[in-house]
């Protein structure tokens, strides 16, 4: 039986066992025996990353072909309209091409969010707003450059959910295991 693990990745948390020496990794968390991150998420990105031991599961949930869904919460600055948000679900036009439709959303920040640290830089006179954005591909730094490309800047990224796996009942730090 396969074993999977689903952790709530803290900001500035490098997704390797490996140590960098600038950086905590999986390895200050997760104390458990040959599981592997299936996909990865940036230093300064948050949420669900999954962990498992086998290695045909990893392919799956990692491989673009397998289309399985990764929802991000994204707080962006200033407050998207529709017309924004329509980009996003047509497909934005990025350096290395067209990104696939996403579905997008706003949204009231999550709650029971845990705090940041260090926390989200904050400007008086440029509101923020939440966007709930699901994509089915992974390109490098993909979300942050889609709000961007839109006019709406991200300010904090964190992956709610992959396929079926979500967050839901996992603090900062913590990860939970499941079985496939």
């Amino acid at each position: 039986m396969s074993r999977i693990l689903l952790f709530n990745k803290p900001y500035g948390v490098i997704c390797q066992f490996s140590r960098d020496g600038m950086h905590p990794t999986l390895a200050d968390y997760i104390a458990v025996p040959d599981v592997y991150p299936a996909g990865r998420l940036d230093t300064d990105s948050e949420g669900l990353l999954l962990l498992t031991d086998d290695g045909k599961l990893q392919h799956r949930i990692t491989d673009p072909k397998h289309k399985l869904p990764k929802t991000y919460w994204v707080q962006v600055e200033g407050l998207p309209d529709e017309a924004a948000l329509d980009k996003l679900r047509r497909g934005v036009p990025l350096k290395d091409g067209m990104t696939l439709p996403a579905e997008a959303r706003l949204m009231d920040e999550p709650a029971g969010l845990w705090q940041r640290d260090p926390p989200v830089r904050f400007r008086q006179n440029i509101p923020t707003g939440w966007i709930s954005l699901s994509i089915r591909e992974g390109r490098n730094r993909q979300v942050r450059r889609m709000t961007a490309a839109i006019g709406f800047p991200t300010l904090r990224l964190i992956r709610y959910s992959i396929g079926d796996w979500t967050l839901d009942g996992i603090a900062s730090g913590e990860w939970v295991r499941k079985t496939a």
